[in-house]
């Protein structure tokens, strides 16, 4: 059978197990070191009251960081699991002399706040289902048709011969030229030196093999960065220098204001990072 000087005895063996002294203890949850001895040693006479003691033995245990379940078990007026009896319930009768029933009882309106709350809801029900004479449903407005989107004109996006670059809006022209024909090609890569060059700052990028390109101007904007199919030609126009990131050198040709480009010499690993000035 537990005593009440077990609790003291669990709490000062923690204490001690901790190597912490009393006095600590007490000033760590703000109490006189004479209480938590007399928790201590079992002398709850000297505190206020049972909750008093029971309250304490808790923050001591939470301070220590033990179980408080054994400590609370050991004091007095631990609460035992029971269950408390109702006199009153369904059992009691709910006359003493049942028979005779006063017909003024049950007279509604002697308690017209139930019968108030029905009438208003029968009435708010009646305003919501029943239409009102005369109403005008309001007509659903029809939506307005999306405004077309015009595709740009040819002329706009055409690259303009001999024109002054436009560091703002730089302008990206994508040829593809089918791989196969190894002849048109050629005969596309000559005409695009002869015509398209002749702009100071136009550079052109021929795609043999599929190839990653990634184009920024002047002013950091990055004009391309995408992978280019083999046979596509690229004409790039921006703001110079342009920097130049090609991920496959010996399947990517590079002409720069007409004269072709050394990629191997700025390639390391089948990538060239280079600078068009």
């Amino acid at each position: 059978m537990p005593t009440s000087s077990g609790a003291g005895g669990l709490l000062r063996a923690a204490r001690q197990a901790q190597g912490l002294h009393i006095a600590a203890l007490a000033a760590a949850i703000k109490v006189t070191p004479a209480k938590l001895e007399a928790l201590e040693a079992g002398r709850f006479e000297q505190l206020p009251d049972m909750t008093f003691v029971r309250a304490l033995a808790l923050t001591v245990c939470r301070q220590l960081h033990i179980d408080p379940a054994p400590v609370l078990a050991q004091l007095p007026g631990a609460p035992a699991s029971r269950l408390e009896r109702v006199d009153s319930g369904l059992n009691t009768p709910f006359r003493e002399r049942p028979g005779h029933v006063d017909p003024a009882a049950w007279v509604p309106w002697r308690r017209p706040v139930p019968w108030l709350v029905l009438v208003l809801l029968v009435a708010a029900a009646s305003f919501v289902l029943v239409p009102m004479r005369g109403a005008v449903l309001p007509v659903a407005q029809p939506a307005s048709a999306p405004q077309p989107v015009m595709p740009p004109s040819p002329e706009a996006s055409a690259p303009l011969v001999g024109a002054a670059p436009a560091p703002a809006m730089p302008v990206i022209e994508t040829v593809a030229v089918p791989a196969s024909d190894t002849a048109n090609a050629a005969s596309t890569g000559s005409n695009a030196a002869s015509a398209p060059l002749a702009s100071a700052d136009l550079a052109v990028v021929r795609a043999v093999q599929d190839t990653w390109l990634q184009v920024t101007d002047a002013g950091g904007q990055v004009l391309t960065a995408r992978l280019v199919p083999a046979g596509e030609t690229v004409e790039l126009a921006g703001a110079l220098p342009l920097k130049l990131k090609i991920g496959n050198v010996r399947g990517t040709e590079l002409r720069f204001r007409g004269q072709p480009v050394d990629l191997s010499a700025a390639a390391r690993d089948n990538v060239a990072n280079l600078t068009l000035p």
